[in-house]
């Protein structure tokens, strides 16, 4: 892991960008931590600079609450080479969107299963760099992004917790499955207008993980039109769990 620049945020936050091998990344610590901080995993959709306003958003309230927070730019996003089969897979799922189709499970299954197989070992890596720093401690968390990603880390990344996941991707029928292994504490938030989100989809991937502990908060509106409060209970859920 290499820092290439870093500058301080309101309420003393430090914010260090990153690289680990080809992968950016953003690290942002509390001001005032007098002991190593647990560790929130921010999980996005993609695009680093596009998502940078509400991933700083987030990463700071994290620190108010004494959390350091950190993200990676996805594979095949921001400037990161693209691979010709994920173009080809979001076009298709671009023209099924604006013609009124159904989104069929294999341009589900094209657009997020080599996602997540590329995704997730980055996301381990990037997580044993972040323990190796000394101002960086357990427990760790994972927060938002592609829940199928959330999904399969909350599976075999045992250094988790407890994971925030947002219902706002399309889901393969092949997480489902995955999703029974998972046990850990789960807050799911679900946008019940969500334009890019089958609804009973999500439903049916929170019915079926298989944590004895699991939350669901779904409020009305799209995807960007999360409340505030049900920030606030996500942030609420990981002082329970990684404090």
């Amino acid at each position: 892991m290499q820092f290439t620049s870093e500058q301080r945020l309101d309420g003393g936050v430090l914010e260090r960008e990153f690289t680990l091998g080809e992968i950016p990344g953003i690290l942002w610590t509390p001001g005032s931590a007098s002991a190593p901080a647990p560790l929130i995993l921010l999980g996005h959709a993609g695009g680093l600079h596009k998502m940078y306003p509400r991933l700083a958003g987030r990463a700071r309230h994290s620190a108010a609450e004494g959390f350091a927070a950190a993200t990676i730019e996805l594979p095949g996003s921001g400037e990161r080479p693209r691979w010709a089969a994920a173009e080809q897979a979001r076009a298709d799922l671009r023209r099924a969107l604006e013609a009124g189709e159904p989104v069929g499970d294999e341009i589900i299954d094209a657009l997020i299963l080599p996602l997540v197989e590329k995704a997730v070992p980055e996301w381990q890596g990037a997580l044993a760099a972040l323990l190796s720093l000394p101002e960086i401690g357990g427990p760790v968390g994972f927060s938002g992004g592609v829940i199928s990603i959330g999904t399969r880390l909350a599976v075999v990344e045992p250094r988790i917790s407890a994971a925030v996941l947002f219902a706002g991707s399309f889901v393969p029928r092949a997480m489902f499955q995955e999703a029974r292994q998972v046990t850990i504490p789960l807050h799911v938030l679900l946008q019940w207008d969500d334009e890019g989100n089958d609804r009973q989809a999500a439903l049916d991937l929170f019915d079926a993980f298989g944590s004895k502990e699991k939350t669901l908060h779904a409020n009305l509106g799209g995807h960007t039109g999360v409340p505030q409060f049900a920030g606030d209970a996500a942030a609420q859920f990981f002082t329970r769990h990684l404090k």
